[in-house]
């Protein structure tokens, strides 16, 4: 299945215009609300290589608009192989999923590869309901 040509082609625009001059693995992602939002990051790496992965990089702009909820996740990666969320992407979009939120990974080409739920992206997450209340 394939994703619609106006997401491809955000993704496609992101994914060119990532910053990644020493892993040379550029990355875009969209984060979509339930509401049909769309917000649009990429990778950016700094030389202390502590840089900001895609999926962060959209996290950040859905949440500077004031949202807090995530319908859908968009990843893609510099080729046609699975570019999955790192670890500390996985727990940044647990933060805002829900158990119905869909994880897509597609190809350059706009095929999605593979499509995850939260709980198969990360088992068992902590989240912040193991928190004490405030």
């Amino acid at each position: 299945m394939k994703i619609d040509d106006a997401l491809l082609e955000k993704l496609t625009k992101a994914l060119a215009n990532a910053y990644v001059p020493y892993s040379d693995h550029p990355v875009a992602s969209i984060m979509e609300t339930p509401g049909g939002e769309q917000f649009v990051g990429c990778n950016v790496e700094v030389a202390h290589y502590k840089g900001v992965c895609a999926e962060g990089s959209a996290i950040s702009a859905m949440v500077t608009s004031g949202h807090r909820q995530l319908a859908k996740v968009f990843v893609m990666g510099p080729g046609d192989h699975l570019c999955t969320p790192c670890g500390d992407c996985r727990q940044r979009i647990r933060e805002f999923a829900t158990p119905e939120t869909e994880i897509h990974v597609v190809s350059r080409e706009g095929e999605i590869l593979k499509t995850y739920s939260m709980e198969q992206l990360l088992p068992d997450a902590f989240g912040p309901e193991q928190l004490p209340p405030r």
